[in-house]
C-alpha cells in the first residue's frame, strides 16, 4: 500500500482522536474496551489486513468538548508519532448552550495546524445534519457553519475530507442508534468503508441490503417520539445543567499503540488482555 499512507520512516501507526463519534458509541460490543467497537477499530483492522505491521491507538472519549480533546489527547497523539490521524471534534460544543462558533473554529484550526504539522496523513470529518426533532433544530445552523469551515481547512491543510454530511445512506433510521445522535453498528460499518475508500485501502465492507424502511403510523411515531424524549433528550439536557457527562469516568479505549493482528482483529487482543488479568 503506497501513496497517501506512505511514511518516509516506514511507520504504520494510526491514532484516532475525538469524542463518542470516534470512540464507537452506538456500536455495542461487550468484548472490547468501554463496551463498544466503532468505525475506527474497523479501519485499523482493515489497514492491518491490507498491510501487516499497522499499530493503532484510539484516544477518543465520549462527551469530550474540543478544549478537552486538545488538553487530553493532543500531546499524547503527537508523542506517538503517527503516520495516520483521524480527527472529529467540536460536535459536543455545538450542542452546548452559548457556544461561540467563531472561537470554537479558531481553536479547531489551531488543533488541525498542530496535527498537520506532524506530516501524517490527516483525516477530517464534517458533522451529519441530524434531523431528528424540532427540539434540536436550533443547532443545525451551527452545524452548517462547522461543516463549511471544516471543508475549508481540509483544503487549506491538504487533509483528507470525509464529508459525512453528504452521505445519503444515513437518511435511513436503521443507521442510527436508539438515541438518534450516534450511529448504529450498520452506521459505523458504513462509515468505516467510506474512510477506507478515501484512503485507498482495499476492503470488503458492504452496505446493508435492507428492504425499504417501513412507514410508521402516526400513533406509532408519536409513541416513539415520547420514548426518545424521555429516554434520551431529557437526560441529555439534565446532564448539561448538572455539568456532568457520560465520559467523566471513562478512559481511552486503546491509549497505547497496539499491533493489530491480521486474524482475529482487536477482539483477539482484548481477549488476550482479559485472560491475563488476575481473577
Amino acid at each position: 500500500m503506497g501513496g497517501i499512507l506512505s511514511s518516509s520512516e516506514g511507520r504504520r501507526r494510526y491514532v484516532a482522536l475525538g469524542d463518542s463519534f470516534t470512540e464507537g458509541v452506538g456500536d455495542r460490543n461487550k468484548h472490547l474496551p468501554n463496551g463498544v467497537r466503532g468505525w475506527a477499530d474497523r479501519v485499523a483492522e482493515k489497514l492491518a489486513k491490507a498491510e501487516p505491521g499497522w499499530e493503532y491507538a484510539n484516544l477518543a472519549v465520549r462527551s469530550k468538548r474540543l478544549r478537552q480533546i486538545v488538553d487530553d489527547q493532543l500531546e499524547p497523539a503527537l508523542a506517538l508519532r503517527p503516520s495516520l490521524i483521524t480527527l472529529y471534534a467540536g460536535g459536543n460544543d455545538i450542542l452546548d448552550f452559548g457556544t461561540d462558533m467563531d472561537q470554537l473554529m479558531a481553536e479547531y484550526e489551531q488543533l488541525v495546524d498542530r496535527l498537520a504539522g506532524t506530516g501524517a496523513t490527516l483525516v477530517l470529518f464534517t458533522g451529519y445534519d441530524v434531523r431528528v426533532s424540532a427540539v434540536l433544530e436550533p443547532f443545525r445552523k451551527r452545524n452548517a457553519l462547522y461543516n463549511q469551515r471544516v471543508r475549508e481547512l481540509a483544503a487549506q491543510y491538504g487533509a483528507v475530507l470525509v464529508d459525512y454530511w453528504c452521505m445519503d445512506a444515513y437518511h435511513d433510521r436503521r443507521m442510527w442508534a436508539a438515541d438518534r445522535l450516534h450511529m448504529s453498528k450498520a452506521g459505523h460499518k458504513y462509515l468505516a468503508a467510506r474512510v477506507l475508500d478515501q484512503l485507498g485501502v482495499p476492503h470488503k465492507i458492504s452496505p446493508k441490503d435492507w428492504d425499504p424502511p417501513r412507514r410508521l403510523k402516526l400513533r406509532e411515531w408519536e409513541r416513539l417520539q415520547r420514548r426518545w424524549i424521555h429516554d434520551w433528550v431529557v437526560p441529555l439536557f439534565g446532564r448539561k445543567l448538572r455539568g456532568v457527562t457520560l465520559g467523566d469516568s471513562l478512559s481511552p479505549r486503546w491509549p497505547e499503540p497496539v499491533k493489530v493482528p491480521r486474524k482475529g482483529g482487536l477482539r483477539k487482543l482484548a481477549e488476550q488482555a482479559a485472560s491475563k488479568e488476575p481473577a
